[in-house]
């Protein structure tokens, strides 16, 4: 006979593959995790600075290649034909430049491809954070539709146990205080339906807003949650994170952009090479031939630009200025990868220390459940009473309480784990990379 439990809706992740629901219409945890990833808008928003970042990659990278404008200058001219917006009178004008030499340029695009790779990092780490956040409230669904049926029928059994209360105050064998203790053992169990469904509730609304699909439609399957992999103390996790981390590799490349970007602008001070070409139809109207020895419609010039900085005080600041960015950078990658190392072990030995207290809080539900059974045995043969029944069926809702905490706690560090190993999305996905 299954015992009325105490229930807390922060809690109830602790049932995590631990228990399976019988549903009408299967929406598997896998199911789950591949419709967050389509519908995430965090997901869309990390994409869209994806692209933004490679689209400032192929413009850094197409100033190397001819960039081509075609226009007109027509105007009237009195007196010298003057020039209009750097060139002179004409039917049609074409311009051509673009860049042959420059080593700053060449610093940008090498920063801009690793800003771009630095996004894709940053996209991966808020994947693993989407799929663990499904993953949670999935299991911790699931485990709050199971504990709605344990809770059902504690408030059944709390009901019957008023009904015979009452019977025996009314034939004169217990007092009012016994049944007011039966009335709030009723009103408890209705009151614990109360907070589980609105915690049910709020997790069918958040996973509707994680996956798309209506709040109403969403029905877990225990069985499709896969089974947490054995943590070996013996591996050497800290370092395993420190080799795939998303985030420790989007801080390095991040750091890596900031100092090729200080690169480029101390090179902004070497020579540069531009070539160049314009082309113009010039008019007679505009009084070429008054003013020159020969009109000639067609005229075009082809060359290069040579450029030779020597004194900008305002760029050799904003240079050592970008020093200072790239050192900061550098440092705050470093300070990631302590984080990612010190948390990972951190999570690896709570996971031992987790377990163990597991093991004992069960145990201590074992010997809670014997002794329920124990006084519920008494209580038939007529050697104790009720309120020792109830008593030792309170002793076995609190350990069980207890055991679920507990588990509780070894879950979420072994989830939490996954996701710092970079492991998290091949447990969810069944071995998808």
């Amino acid at each position: 006979m299954k015992r009325a439990i105490f229930f807390v809706p922060s809690l109830v992740l602790a049932t995590l593959c631990l228990h399976q629901s019988a549903v009408a219409q299967e929406f598997s945890f896998r199911r789950a995790v591949e419709l967050a990833l389509q519908h995430s808008g965090t997901i869309t928003l990390a994409s869209a600075e994806e692209e933004r970042a490679r689209q400032s990659l192929k413009e850094g990278r197409n100033l190397f290649l001819p960039q081509l404008t075609v226009g007109s200058g027509l105007a009237a001219t009195y007196g010298f034909p003057l020039s209009l917006e750097g060139s002179s009178p004409s039917i049609i004008n074409v311009n051509e430049q673009n860049f042959l030499i420059n080593p700053a340029q060449r610093e940008f695009n090498r920063a801009a491809r690793s800003e771009w790779t630095a996004t894709g990092f940053s996209t991966a780490d808020r994947k693993n954070q989407v799929i663990l956040e499904t993953a949670l409230d999935y299991a911790q669904l699931d485990a709050v539709t199971s504990m709605l049926r344990v809770l059902e029928q504690q408030q059944a059994a709390a009901g019957k146990a008023e009904q015979i209360t009452s019977q025996r105050v009314q034939a004169g064998v217990d007092n009012e205080v016994e049944l007011t203790r039966s009335r709030l053992a009723s009103a408890k169990a209705r009151m614990r339906i109360a907070e589980a469904q609105g915690s049910a509730d709020l997790l069918r609304e958040r996973l509707s807003q994680l996956t798309g699909v209506s709040a109403g439609q969403i029905q877990t399957s225990g069985e499709s949650i896969p089974r947490l992999p054995e943590i070996s103390q013996e591996t050497d996790l800290a370092q395993q994170a420190v080799g795939s981390s998303p985030q420790i590799k989007q801080a390095s490349e991040s750091a890596f952009a900031k100092h090729l970007r200080a690169l480029g602008e101390h090179k902004l001070s070497y020579p540069a090479v531009d070539f160049v070409a314009q082309y113009g139809l010039f008019s007679k109207a505009n009084n070429y031939q008054k003013f020159f020895a020969r009109f000639q419609r067609n005229n075009a010039t082809v060359g290069v630009a040579i450029r030779f900085p020597f004194l900008n005080f305002a760029q050799r600041a904003h240079a050592a200025a970008a020093d200072a960015e790239a050192v900061a950078a550098k440092k705050q990658a470093d300070n990631v990868k302590e984080q990612v190392s010190n948390e990972t072990l951190k999570l690896q030995r709570s996971v031992r220390q987790l377990a163990a207290a597991k093991e004992v809080s069960q145990l201590e539900y074992q010997l809670a459940h014997s002794d329920a059974e124990a006084a519920a045995a008494r209580v038939q043969a007529g050697q104790a009473g009720l309120k020792d029944q109830e008593r030792a069926y309170a002793a076995e809702q609190e350990s069980y309480f207890a055991y679920l905490q507990s588990s509780f706690q070894l879950v979420k560090a072994e989830v939490e784990l996954l996701r710092q190993t970079n492991e998290l999305r091949q447990w969810a996905l069944g071995g998808e990379k």
